[in-house]
C-alpha cells in the first residue's frame, strides 16, 4: 500500500519570519491521522527569514536531524557545540537526558531552507551527543543515519536508515523491503514516481505492505527514504 501525502496538505504556519509546514501533528496543527510513522515524529520543512531563528530552547528523548537545503544554520547548544551548518550539510543532535539549543539564520539577507526531522530513539534517557557532516555529491543511493555508522553514515539510535537518492530525469532502481518493514519517502526535489505511484517536491510517499519498489525519475530528482520498524 502506498498513501501520498501531498505538500499542500501538510499543515502549515506562517509566522512572518518563519514559514513553516508541517507532515505530521506540531505545536498548533493537530491531525489524528497525522502523528508520525513508525519511529518518525516530526518533519517539518521550514523557510527562516534573514537574521531570525528559534532560541535557546530543550529537547528530551529525541534524535533530530537538521538537513540544510539553501543557507546556513547557526547553532550552539547546551553540550558547549557551536557551528555553522551550511546548504547540503546533515547535523544530528541526540536529545536524550536533555539538551538546549538554538538554530537561527546566519545570513542578513538570504532565506534559510531547511528539513527538520525528530525520529524516537529506541530507549529513553541516551547521553546527549551532536555530530555534523557534508557528504559527497554521489549519484544513486547513500546512507545518511544508520544504527551502527556504516559506510561513513551518521549514527541514529533506532532501528532504521536514512539515505538519500539522487536522480537523473530517466534513472530509476529498484528497492527491496525487509518483511514488515515500513517506508517513508519524502521527495526533496524534482518528479519521480514509486510503483506507479507519481510524487513532486515536497510531496511524501507512506509505504507498507510492499516487498519491492521500484523509483523512476521523470526530472533531475532528490529524495529521502526512510526503512522504518514495523509498529
Amino acid at each position: 500500500m502506498i498513501y501520498l501525502r501531498k505538500a499542500q496538505e501538510r499543515g502549515h504556519a506562517n509566522h512572518g519570519w518563519l514559514d513553516s509546514w508541517h507532515t505530521f501533528s506540531f505545536a498548533s496543527y493537530y491531525d489524528a491521522s497525522f502523528m508520525g510513522f513508525s519511529a518518525l515524529r516530526v518533519i517539518n520543512e521550514d523557510i527562516i527569514a534573514p537574521g531570525q531563528g528559534f532560541g535557546m530552547h530543550p529537547h528530551k528523548d529525541m534524535e533530530i536531524l537538521t538537513y540544510v537545503l539553501a543557507g546556513t544554520v547557526e547553532h550552539q547548544d547546551s553540550m558547549g557545540n557551536k557551528a555553522q551548518i551550511p546548504a547540503g550539510e546533515f547535523q544530528i543532535m541526540s536529545a536524550g537526558t536533555g539538551v538546549r539549543h538554538s538554530e537561527y539564520n546566519a545570513s542578513n539577507s538570504e532565506a534559510l531552507h531547511l528539513y527538520q526531522i525528530w525520529i524516537i530513539p529506541q530507549q529513553a534517557g541516551l547521553e546527549p551527543r551532536y555530530d555534523q557532516r557534508r557528504f559527497d555529491e554521489v549519484q544513486g543511493r547513500q546512507f545518511i543515519l544508520t544504527p551502527d555508522a556504516r559506510e561513513g553514515s551518521l549514527r541514529v539510535f533506532q532501528d532504521m536508515t536514512l539515505s538519500r537518492w539522487v536522480f537523473n530525469s530517466g534513472d530509476n532502481a529498484s528497492v527491496a523491503i525487509g518483511a514488515g518493514r515500513l517506508v517513508w519517502i519524502q521527495v526533496v526535489k524534482g518528479e519521480v514516481s514509486v510503483n506507479g505511484q507519481a510524487a513532486t517536491t515536497s510531496d511524501a510517499l507512506a509505504i507498507r505492505d510492499e516487498s519491492q519498489l521500484r523509483i523512476e525519475a521523470d526530472s533531475a530528482a532528490e529524495i529521502l527514504l526512510f526503512d522504518l520498524p514495523p509498529v
